[in-house]
This record gives C-alpha cells, sequence and structure tokens, in this order.
C-alpha cells in the first residue's frame, strides 16, 4: 500500500544560507504513529512547518494521500491537521466558535454534533462560551488539538504537544492519540519527552542537524541499539581493573566499588558467566549485582551523540 505521505530529497535553505533541511526522504503508512526526535534547533519543526506548507522548500517534493503538496497545496492541506507549539488565535474568540470556524476553514459544512463530541473529547464543553484568554495554560493546548480535528484530517501533526503541560494533560493526549490511531488517523509527532516516543510510536525517526540519521521500528531500534548493564557491587573497593579482566571492557564505578559490564542480550554469548568464572579466579569479590535495560532516551543520546562527533 502506497505511504500516505511521502517526503523525497525536501531541502529548505533560508535567507542568509542557513540550511535547516538536508535531502531529508521519508515515508510514512496511513494509521501509523511516528514519533520525529532530535535535539533543539535539529530540523523538527521546520520538517513539519514545510510538509503543512507553512514554509516553501528549496527543493524536493511532498506527496500527501497521493497530492503534490506543492501544485496540489488545497487538497493535501485537506488531509493535514497541524497542533502547533504556540497558540495563534485571537485571545478574545470565543472557544466553541473557534473550533467551528476551522472547521469553516476548510470549506466544510457545519456539524455541531462533532464539534461537541471533539470538544466534549478535550474536557473542553463546559468552556464552550468562554473567551479563549479564560483558558489555562493546559486548556489553550486542549483547544489546539480540537481546532486540528475540526476538519476530520487524515494526518495529525504534533509539534511537542505536551511540552510544559501537566502530567494529567499529558496522559490525556496520549489517551487521545490512541483513540484517533484506532480511527485510522495517522499522527506525527515531535518532542522531548522520550517517553512519549517510547509510549506511543510504532516507528522512531531521528533528525539531527537538518538531516534523518535514522529511521526504525521502535521495537527493533531498541533490540538492535539498546543494551544491558551488568553492575556488581564489590565487596572491597578496587583501585584499578586487573589485567586479567581487561578483555570485557569494564568500568569502574562509585570509587571503586562497583564494576558495570555492557552486553548484547541477543548476542550468542553475552559473556556473563566467563566474566564470573574470571571475576573468581582475579580474586574479586562481589556482594550484589543488579541488571539494566536501555532506555530509548539512551538510545537517542546516543545516536546524537554520534552523529556529531562524525560530523
Amino acid at each position: 500500500m502506497s505511504p500516505i505521505l511521502s517526503v523525497r530529497d525536501l531541502e529548505k535553505t533560508y535567507e542568509g544560507g542557513f540550511q535547516a533541511l538536508k535531502s531529508v526522504s521519508l515515508d510514512i503508512s496511513q494509521g501509523e504513529v511516528f514519533a520525529l526526535l532530535g535535539p533543539n534547533g535539529a530540523g523538527k519543526t521546520t520538517l513539519i512547518s514545510t510538509i503543512c506548507g507553512l514554509v516553501q522548500p528549496t527543493g524536493g517534493s511532498i506527496q500527501v494521500g497521493g497530492h503534490d503538496a506543492i501544485r496540489e497545496y488545497r487538497a493535501a492541506r485537506q488531509l493535514i491537521g497541524l497542533v502547533p507549539q504556540e497558540m495563534p488565535t485571537a485571545p478574545f474568540e470565543i472557544v466553541g466558535d473557534t473550533v467551528a470556524m476551522s472547521r469553516g476553514l476548510f470549506g466544510l459544512k457545519r456539524d455541531p454534533a462533532l464539534i461537541e463530541r471533539i470538544l466534549k473529547d478535550l474536557t473542553l464543553w463546559d468552556k464552550k462560551d468562554n473567551p479563549i484568554m479564560a483558558l489555562s495554560g493546559g486548556m489553550k493546548r486542549r483547544l489546539l488539538v480540537a481546532k486540528a480535528l475540526a476538519h476530520e484530517p487524515k494526518i495529525l501533526f504534533l509539534d511537542e504537544p505536551t511540552a510544559g503541560v501537566d502530567v494529567e494533560l499529558r496522559h490525556d493526549m496520549w489517551r487521545i492519540v490512541g483513540e484517533l490511531k484506532e480511527k485510522g488517523v495517522t499522527i506525527i509527532l515531535t518532542t522531548h519527552y522520550i517517553e512519549e516516543a517510547e509510549q506511543m510510536a510504532e516507528r522512531v525517526g531521528v533528525i539531527n542537524k537538518g538531516e534523518i540519521i535514522l529511521v526504525e521500528e521502535k521495537q527493533e531500534l531498541m533490540r538492535k541499539l539498546g543494551r544491558k548493564l551488568l553492575k556488581l557491587s564489590l565487596s572491597e573497593p578496587l583501585d584499578a581493573i586487573p589485567e586479567e579482566l581487561k578483555g570485557y571492557e569494564l568500568v569502574l564505578e562509585d570509587d571503586g566499588t562497583s564494576l558495570t559490564y555492557t552486553y548484547d542480550t541477543h548476542a550468542e554469548r553475552t559473556g556473563i558467566t566467563s566474566l564470573l568464572t574470571d571475576l573468581a579466579s582475579a580474586g574479586v569479590r562481589f556482594q550484589d549485582l543488579q541488571t539494566d535495560q536501555s532506555s530509548l532516551e539512551d538510545i537517542f543520546v546516543g545516536l546524537v551523540r554520534e552523529n556529531r562527533d562524525q560530523a
């Protein structure tokens, strides 16, 4: 099946010569939840803004639901909902009216039942007659989502959807994303909260300095790049790692009171059995051990650091 969103060799260079996007290519499937990760200034918002038609690309192509996003802008944009980081709406507008108006901007007929359902789903129904300026920060973020959903888009972009909001709203956003996915809506989110990507996404893309450095299924990424740590609490501190243990690339920590061994759980041999045998032969005793799995955040930080070092 053809992807609902296809980006090919997309580039964006601003006046002054700064290249924000460098030959970005990406395919997103219908109904997928895709997380785009990257440090500040990596190009996440520029990529989203370009796909949504808010920023003009300087090269490449964008296909949205089979429509060329440049030549068939209106048809492509009709399929897209965007939840930006900032609140662009006038503060004196009424909550219910501004959501209904968002639907009208796409030339769609009024649908009071749909608007009511969206506002109720986002806990905004009792605020429908209030001016936007009377809303709290969290409620304004909910309103941005409601406006983006008013024209029933097939693709929803969430640009840092829970930045600066409370835990309750963050969990509500996770719930809403799950419900939209069940309805076949494609979700693309950028986030600084790695736990969001780990919680919601099926695939993860990492962008750095305007380039996509990796796109991978989340579980496969964690399988291939995730590592486990074995930490041994020593009975007596060591001044240095014994020579006969150097081959294990152990790390001596906590003022010599612990040893950390990194291993691949999917390798044919983890090396743990031979390590424990060689520890005993070297006279190194331990009183406790524990294991810890690499998180998606650990993997992300490592990828960005590796990309930076290679630049």
